[in-house]
């Protein structure tokens, strides 16, 4: 039995900047199954961006409203989910993903994360002066979830979005 007969869902997990979104996208365009972002349903449903969630209710009335998409989304067949890169701090995210499909995790070295993430306005825990220092902090502290969780592991460092495609689907084929 292959990964891709296993389990239905394919669940991307990783830090901002890992491209979790544009691997999803092309990912589910190649395997003709639908894509869902947390980040935008989130959005979609509130009618207001991920910032003002923060501003508003802080990190846990955002990570409420995250599992509650992630449970919601993850009993779906047949979808790709770009899973925000805090939804791993939730036993509860956690465990569904774990349960209800194959979970990927997209790696990035610091360096290309800061790059990709520079001039990215939208990311409520980056709106900060010391950004590298952020960054460092929630690496040391989701790494560890994020290989716990992870079925399969692949850098998407110096890689093109079809390069880390095309490794999900040849693994999912193995």
């Amino acid at each position: 039995m292959n990964h891709s007969t296993k389990r239905k869902n394919i669940f991307l997990i990783g830090p901002m900047g890992a491209g979790k979104s544009s691997v999803g996208k092309y990912l589910a365009a190649q395997l003709d199954m639908d894509f869902y972002d947390t980040d935008e349903e989130i959005e979609k449903r509130t009618g207001v961006d991920i910032g003002w969630i923060f501003d508003l209710e802080g990190e846990m009335g955002f990570r409420k409203r995250e599992e509650a998409v992630v449970a919601e989304l993850a009993v779906l067949s047949n979808i790709v989910l770009a899973t925000g890169g805090g939804t791993i701090l939730s036993e509860e995210c956690r465990t569904i993903l774990r349960n209800h499909g194959v979970v990927v995790y997209l790696e990035v070295s610091l360096k290309y994360q800061e790059t990709r993430t520079l001039n990215d306005s939208r990311r409520p825990l980056l709106r900060v002066e010391n950004r590298q220092e952020v960054l460092e902090k929630l690496q040391g502290e989701r790494e560890p979830l994020y290989q716990t969780v992870a079925d399969f592991q692949v850098s998407t460092d110096k890689r093109s979005v079809r390069a880390v495609a095309d490794d999900i689907i040849h693994w999912l084929s193995l």
